[in-house]
């Protein structure tokens, strides 16, 4: 399935449409099924988010709280009190602040002093929460993904050895380039997913966005392009300064979204 590619003008418009689309996925989903379940990434353009979600009333007041069930598709092999924490910055920004119960909040325990560790335990509790059998994968109801620079996403860099793990739904990640581990969901974990979204937003993100969603297929150097969930969607948000060098076609699509709004 292609991907739903929608161009906005300004980051402002992004963290306003991805807001609109995580309210309604979470409303979807608890009226089907009683429960929601997200993936929540790491980032300047998340952290926007998440702080609209907590403090636009409307939004608030929305979101199904109670029902929905926060995890994170990456994490550094930090401590929840570290400054790069993925876990607390989406705790500050927004679980903090919202009536989400602790039981709701499955975090990637970054602080442990092996980072394997914290993927097996982290896969374990996956396993558990889903009801996992061997060999199959958790299907979130929603997983936001940023996008590097480099291509990458999640913690899925160019050239590391995550890329061809297609057995475990969570493995350690080692990164050169940084000198670090990263615990991370895996490329099947990730395209198990009811839908996933890309916030992209910034102009240095214009020459890897474009390269993943318009060129040439090179998933070693841009891993974001073996984001193509199985079942489930795939949609883009992307400011017009990260979409600038996407194809004319894109350029047109936006133009159209600025008459109607």
């Amino acid at each position: 399935m292609a991907p739903e590619i929608q161009i906005l003008q300004q980051p402002a418009d992004v963290y306003r449409a991805a807001a609109e689309l995580f309210v309604g996925s979470a409303r979807r989903a608890v009226e089907e099924r009683g429960i929601f379940s997200v993936a929540l990434c790491g980032g300047t353009t998340p952290r926007s988010l998440y702080r609209l979600l907590a403090e636009e009333p409307a939004l608030r007041q929305s979101m199904p709280w109670g029902q929905s069930h926060f995890f994170w598709g990456d994490e550094r092999h930090v401590a929840p009190s570290h400054a790069d924490s993925n876990a607390r910055m989406a705790m500050e920004a927004m679980l903090s602040k919202v009536p989400v119960p602790d039981a709701n909040l499955h975090r990637i325990e970054g602080e442990l002093a092996e980072a394997e560790e914290a993927a097996r335990r982290y896969e374990s509790a996956l396993r558990a929460f889903f009801g996992l059998a061997q060999g199959e994968y958790p299907c979130f109801d929603l997983v936001l993904l940023g996008l590097g620079g480099d291509g990458h996403t999640a913690s899925l860099f160019p050239g590391t050895p995550a890329l061809d793990e297609r057995e475990r739904v969570v493995v350690s990640n080692r990164v050169e380039k940084l000198e670090t581990e990263r615990i991370t969901l895996t490329v099947p974990a990730l395209n198990n997913a009811a839908h996933v979204v890309f916030l992209v937003t910034g102009a240095d993100k214009a020459d890897a966005l474009a390269a993943v969603f318009e060129g040439a297929y090179q998933p070693a150097r841009y891993p974001a392009q073996r984001i193509r969930p199985a079942h489930g969607r795939l949609t883009l948000l992307a400011d017009a300064a990260a979409a600038g060098k996407l194809g004319r076609q894109h350029v047109r699509d936006q133009e159209t979204l600025g008459r109607r709004q």
